[in-house]
């Protein structure tokens, strides 16, 4: 009884922002993927012998192979005697000496400053003002974090605020990527959703921010607006026309604008190009560009270099006040520094071997095959599931996923709630059992009420899409069958 009694007080004294974090419905169903895949390494007879799992953006997961470069410049890196010899390119050995030289102690062992090995946040400065059109970028408004989700984290709890009435809350795309929606909520603020249009190819509409901005009025103070773009999960690129109304109203309202560009790399819409929401925020003039508090965020997780485990992302903060920065300072000093291996691949994400450099070559085809698998690859995927009943898919213009709509039978939602299931949960968990293809139900991102969608990761090779396609088009018509 005594152990009983700890145990509720323990759970009395959980944080209360911790307890209203939403349910993963994700994690239930990589519970049993995790379970299928050892069943099957014990022998159990399925229609399928391994699982595919494009349920995230991981695209070494997936079968995308890392870049050699990369690769090579860390194996350097950790073993130094390879700098040294003939085994690797020259230009890879010149890349990991001076990579050394910044690491204390010339080992990626040491402890960098919290924002990062000052030579690379100096490099990453430089990458930013040539994406940007030479727009000035100062390194030290810069910080590497294990992850752009760990600095979003950061920026999120600095915007907290405590006294009043009303929490703090937040503008976020509906569908929203689940993790900034969990982190929102974990620190204690309000997520409040603005949906994109889907129909109009998930288009962001300054109408909506409007809508959703009245719509918090008696349940909190939105201080920010989190916008993705390219959208995760939903694939859209915004124009140039969108953000700027996007400007004008964070500026008209006050508004602190955190813009989660990790997949700027993934452009894949034709006649369609990349347009950070820094440059198109100075093309605007001294108005706008003095005055709205922006964050940007970007990862090497993400795009062709696709080192999710290494852990490493950026933010670059624009028109802070000095007397905040300090702040932000002592918000990243408590997690010391990024993994180094994860700053150095940052750094050649955004430093890669030019024309002429031995590496150059091999590096420009390795992308330039991932570039082209994908574009080939998200036109067969939109080509036949467009073409099954029930599933329309807006066109994938940037990022990793397609996030398309299931119109699910009524019978099929109806045996969805007589298991305590969200229709789209169920829908996914069939795919799994029967198809053997994990995907993520579309109730993990905030999707308008009414709908059901599924994510799934566009960043595979070649053939697994091939099959993919050939499990879901199977599976699916077989449940459409079923539940007519």
């Amino acid at each position: 009884e005594r152990r009983a009694e700890l145990k509720m007080l323990v759970l009395q004294e959980i944080n209360p922002n911790v307890k209203n974090m939403k349910d993963v419905v994700f994690s239930t169903i990589k519970r049993r993927a995790d379970q299928i895949s050892k069943e099957l390494r014990e022998g159990a007879q399925k229609p399928y012998q391994h699982l595919i799992d494009v349920s995230s953006g991981d695209p070494h997961a997936s079968g995308v192979k890392p870049l050699t470069f990369v690769r090579q410049v860390l194996a350097a890196c950790i073993y130094p005697e390879l700098v040294n010899s003939n085994r690797l390119p020259a230009d890879v050995r010149q890349r990991a000496q001076r990579i050394l030289g910044e690491c204390v102690g010339g080992s990626v062992g040491s402890y960098t400053a919290t924002a990062g090995i000052p030579e690379i946040v100096h490099r990453v400065s430089e990458f930013i003002m040539r994406r940007d059109g030479g727009i000035s970028s100062n390194p030290e408004n810069i910080y590497i974090s294990p992850g752009s989700q760990w600095a979003v984290q950061n920026i999120l709890k600095l915007l907290v605020k405590d006294e009043g009435p009303l929490r703090t809350g937040v503008l976020t795309p509906g569908p929203c990527y689940r993790t900034t929606i969990t982190s929102i909520t974990g620190i204690g603020e309000v997520p409040v959703p603005y949906y994109l249009n889907e129909e109009q190819g998930w288009e962001l509409q300054v109408e909506e921010l409007h809508r959703a901005l009245e719509s918090a009025k008696e349940i909190c103070k939105p201080v920010a607006l989190y916008v993705i773009n390219p959208g995760n999960p939903t694939g859209q690129l915004q124009s140039r026309k969108s953000m700027q109304e996007v400007i004008r109203f964070v500026a008209e309202k006050k508004l602190f604008l955190l813009a989660d560009e990790v997949y700027q790399d993934y452009i894949h819409g034709p006649n369609t190009e990349f347009l950070s929401y820094k440059r198109v925020l100075f093309e605007m003039g001294s108005l706008y560009s003095d005055t709205v508090e922006l964050a940007s965020f970007h990862s090497a997780s993400k795009g062709f270099t696709g080192e999710c485990g290494l852990r490493a992302g950026y933010v670059e903060l624009v028109n802070i006040d000095p007397k905040v920065m300090k702040y932000i300072q002592k918000l990243f000093s408590k997690d010391s520094c990024a993994p180094v291996l994860g700053q150095i691949a940052l750094d050649l994400m955004a430093n890669p071997p030019q024309p002429g450099d031995p590496s150059y070559p091999l590096h420009h085809m390795e992308v330039e095959n991932i570039r082209k698998s994908m574009a080939r690859d998200i036109k067969r995927f939109s080509e036949v599931v467009n073409s099954l009943p029930g599933i329309s898919c807006q066109p994938v213009e940037g990022g990793a996923f397609a996030f398309p709509r299931v119109h699910l039978p009524p019978k099929a939602i109806q045996k969805a709630e007589e298991l305590g299931m969200k229709p789209d949960t169920f829908y996914c968990m069939r795919l799994l059992e029967e198809g053997g293809l994990f995907v993520s139900p579309g109730c993990d991102f905030d999707q308008k009420e009414g709908t059901h969608h599924i994510r799934i990761s566009v960043v595979v090779s070649g053939d697994v899409m091939e099959e993919l396609l050939q499990r879901l088009s199977c599976f699916h018509l077989q449940f459409m069958k079923e539940f007519a």
